[in-house]
């Protein structure tokens, strides 16, 4: 028959999509202690809101940035998406 055919080796990784696994949980416990802040002072309230949305931008920036040389695709994901947002940002700014 021939030889066979296998895909190319896979190294254990512990990264999710190209980010460090530290990386979302830190997120959230910097927006769990801002929230909390939020509640004791209301004024600083929108500051724990704009990092909980801010953390998958954050996210976004690091795939693109640090994973462009290692996969092309998943650093043109990244760049779609941050694109994708600006557009609703800015298309928002017309209603």
């Amino acid at each position: 028959m021939g030889a066979r055919m296998t895909g190319p080796e896979r190294t254990p990784d512990t990264e999710l999509a190209g980010l460090p696994s530290w990386l979302y949980p830190a997120g959230f416990w910097v927006a769990v202690v801002l929230l909390a802040v939020g509640v004791l002072f209301p004024d600083f309230a929108v500051l724990g809101v704009a990092w909980v949305g801010l953390v998958p931008v954050l996210a976004a920036l690091w795939v693109l940035v640090t994973g462009w040389q290692r996969d092309r695709r998943l650093g043109m994901a990244a760049a779609l998406a941050l694109a994708g947002l600006g557009l609703v940002v800015v298309v928002k700014g017309f209603l």
